[in-house]
């Protein structure tokens, strides 16, 4: 059992990404159901159907399960109250600084990761005290940073300098892409895009089928001159946002993105996919995706310990 795992305390270190209006009790339960780690989000900002839904949790499923503390929308600490009374165990932070809130969770016997897009903001949140880290490559969907860093190098790159456990996100949705990652320093990987386009998941058909009509050249990289980047799926309304160089972020939190997520509107804001999404083949549950990714990872680690005992390429 490695370190994330033991963090975890889940079946497999395999955490479910939390996706704003998208990671609640329905898909983040399915996914501790299966053995792997859900989280709830708090990046809408929706602080009273957030709290709602992690005690929902408790009546879903009887495994581990996290919330993610997105600190940018954080205006007091009833998010904190909320994960203490609940009893939640491991939080991922995200959006800022996890620093003014790191000893509140540590005194509650609370893991803390901490999501980062540079070499120099993981050496940050090791000196903050967390107890590992998320690290979100390029290829990811969603906010970004500006300066673009592809997983592999990034976690390569921390494993350099920083012996903290992590979790690498960013492209992953089966187990060839968490066998790269493991190779390169990981101990855990997070998947935001493939559980988007899981049965369980509460997003519209229309978004669903998008990701899984995609193509390896199906996303789009924006606000490149800004902060945040963003990555999401071609369509219109991103192709014009690219090249007007225009960025919609406030429309993802005045109702655009809930026009898109459940109403099917693909056109009504930004549809957040990661590189990953080219891969994505068809609608799984998240048991299937889960075990589907175990399964492929243990076979691709078993050719290649047979390869390196008969020293063969």
């Amino acid at each position: 059992m490695n370190r994330v795992q033991q963090h975890l305390g889940t079946k497999y270190p395999i955490v479910q990404s939390p996706m704003s209006w998208i990671a609640r009790s329905p898909l983040a339960s399915a996914v501790s159901n299966a053995g792997g780690m859900g989280i709830i989000e708090s990046g809408s900002g929706e602080s009273e159907q957030i709290r709602d839904e992690i005690f929902k949790m408790k009546d879903l499923t009887d495994k581990p399960f996290g919330v993610n503390l997105a600190l940018l929308f954080m205006r007091d600490e009833s998010m904190l109250d909320n994960v203490i009374e609940a009893g939640v165990k491991f939080v991922t932070t995200s959006a800022g600084s996890p620093k003014k809130f790191i000893g509140r969770l540590k005194e509650h016997g609370v893991v803390v990761y901490h999501a980062v897009p540079t070499v120099e903001m993981a050496l940050k949140a090791q000196g903050a005290g967390v107890d590992g880290l998320i690290v979100e490559g390029a290829e990811g969907g969603g906010f970004k940073n500006p300066e673009e860093v592809a997983l592999t190098v990034l976690l390569q790159a921390i494993r350099d300098k920083c012996d903290l456990p992590m979790i690498a996100a960013g492209g992953i949705v089966d187990g060839r892409g968490m066998a790269a990652a493991f190779a390169a320093g990981a101990e855990g990987i997070q998947m935001g895009t493939r559980f988007v386009s899981s049965v369980e998941s509460p997003v519209h058909d229309n978004f669903k089928n998008a990701i899984v009509g995609s193509s390896e050249t199906g996303t789009i990289y924006l606000n490149r001159k800004g902060s945040p980047g963003l990555r999401a799926l071609k369509t219109d309304h991103s192709l014009h946002m690219a090249e007007t160089e225009e960025t919609d972020r406030a429309v993802l939190f005045q109702g655009g993105a809930k026009g898109l997520y459940f109403e099917g509107d693909m056109n009504s804001s930004i549809a957040l996919a990661g590189q990953g999404a080219g891969m994505i083949t068809g609608v799984k549950s998240a048991q299937d995706i889960i075990e589907d990714t175990v399964r492929e990872y243990f076979e691709i680690c078993a050719d290649m310990a047979e390869r390196a005992q008969q020293g063969s390429f």
